[in-house]
């Protein structure tokens, strides 16, 4: 399946779509899904009010079952986020709350998902901001290593450009918060726009 759902977290009035966006591969990967265990825990702490779904649109395993056919060309990475915004829309459209999480590049693709989204209900970008240097140290399986190399090519943030986000809702400064806190963060914002109950 495309969707990794995130059963139970309770929400108040509106669908809406937390959208990440950042450089750093093995970070947000991690960050992803200790943010959907967070959704999962606090399920039973909740009044029974029967909340929105929480849906996880990971990246890798949208491309793996929706864009398969894809490289990564700026046109096919741009049909790719598109095709995630389109079901983060179509979740949202349904009253549900999708939490995307892929590297998302450019910003003119970014904007056309907040554009589908809002639509139907409130868009919250996430820039999970690491800097290429830092990605570089963190790059346990030596990638960013091979792109340098010219082994790997069109690669994000080295022979791929990435438009930093100039305004997000927020901005996960991630070379000095432990995951767990950039977590928490991204329940705080959602608590604070109204989109999930503290």
């Amino acid at each position: 399946m495309v969707l990794v759902p995130c059963r139970g977290r309770r929400v108040a009035q509106d669908p809406s779509t937390a959208c990440g966006t950042g450089l750093h591969r093995l970070l947000h990967r991690i960050f992803r899904f200790r943010q959907i265990n967070r959704c999962q825990r606090v399920d039973g702490q909740t009044d029974g009010d029967g909340g929105r779904p929480v849906t996880l649109l990971d990246g890798d395993i949208v491309r793996k079952n929706l864009s398969s056919e894809l490289g990564f060309s700026k046109e096919h990475r741009d049909l790719n986020i598109r095709r995630i915004g389109y079901v983060a829309s179509e979740i949202t459209k349904n009253g549900g709350i999708a939490i995307c999480a892929p590297i998302a590049p450019y910003a003119t693709t970014r904007r056309a998902v907040r554009e589908d989204v809002e639509q139907f209900g409130a868009f919250v970008e996430v820039h999970v901001a690491t800097s290429i240097e830092e990605c570089e140290r963190r790059d346990r399986k030596g990638l960013y290593k091979l792109a340098r190399a010219g082994k790997i090519k069109e690669f994000t943030g080295i022979s791929d450009p990435y438009d930093m986000p100039e305004d997000p809702e927020l901005r996960l400064e991630t070379e000095s918060v432990p995951v767990d806190n950039c977590a928490h963060q991204v329940i705080l914002k959602l608590e604070s726009l109204g989109l999930i109950k503290a």
